[in-house]
């Protein structure tokens, strides 16, 4: 019981760092900051992804490609391509490590206000720090007695974790669950799934109103990511951002 207690904080702690910094402050800057909370927020965001940890400038190029160009042959991840799940995780993982690495074609309007801390994602992104990460979630698991079938189902997903939150929404959310936006892509949303996913879940309201920060449209569409951003934004940690609410994905940027 401890193991799955472990495995389900860091579920949701690793989803709403994602969903928070490097989706909705990355690559939608749907509210500001100032640069010392975001060099807080790329420690916190480190420290609760771990393993799993993705740059907040690299992700936020990929997911404005995304945006751009959901559902085409230049979509980083689109199942509309790829021939299952994992193949479409090795391309994003491809495509992802070129943006990092700065050798993948980007125009440069996708590149705007992104977060950067060079030296701190070198070290983060390093095999030594997720082999160390990997490391430390097995000696937790170990003392938090562990028994062998968490060591092969909880575990693994435990040091991938960020790729698998991105997996469940960039393959399944484009194809199953309901459609209440006419868009030029198959983004869907997934409720009731979405109640693990902090918001992430509803993919076609997010893909109609990209700088929305509420995902959630309807009464029953709960989004507990936005009521943290409107917890920070009335503590003065993050002003939020008054913006029209673009339907072309090429504004998302």
């Amino acid at each position: 019981m401890a193991v799955v207690v472990f495995f389900v904080i860091h579920w949701y702690t690793s989803l709403f760092f994602q969903t928070f910094f490097q989706h909705r402050y990355a690559a939608h800057r749907q509210f500001t900051m100032s640069k010392t909370w975001e060099k807080i927020f790329f420690v916190l965001a480190y420290l609760f992804q771990g393993s799993s940890y993705l740059s907040p400038r690299a992700y936020g190029i990929l997911h404005r490609l995304h945006h751009a160009h959901a559902d085409t042959p230049e979509d980083p991840h689109s199942p509309m391509y790829q021939s299952n799940i994992f193949s479409m995780m090795w391309r994003t993982r491809n495509i992802y490590s070129a943006v990092f690495q700065e050798k993948y074609p980007v125009p440069e309007s996708f590149k705007k206000n992104l977060p950067r801390w060079d030296s701190f994602d070198e070290f983060a992104e390093s095999m030594f720090s997720r082999v160390g990460w990997s490391v430390i979630y097995f000696g937790i698991y170990y003392l938090l007695g562990a028994q062998w079938w968490m060591y092969l189902t909880l575990y693994p997903i435990t040091i991938i974790m960020g790729p698998f939150h991105g997996a469940i929404i960039n393959w399944f959310a484009h194809k199953f669950g309901t459609q209440p936006h006419e868009i030029s892509d198959t983004s869907r949303n997934m409720y009731p799934i979405d109640l693990i996913m902090m918001g992430e879940g509803y993919h076609n309201n997010h893909h109609k109103f990209p700088h929305r920060s509420n995902f959630g449209m309807k009464w029953y569409e709960l989004d507990p990511s936005y009521m943290m951003i409107r917890l920070f934004s009335s503590l003065g940690i993050i002003k939020m951002v008054k913006t029209a609410q673009p339907t072309s994905a090429a504004k998302a940027a």
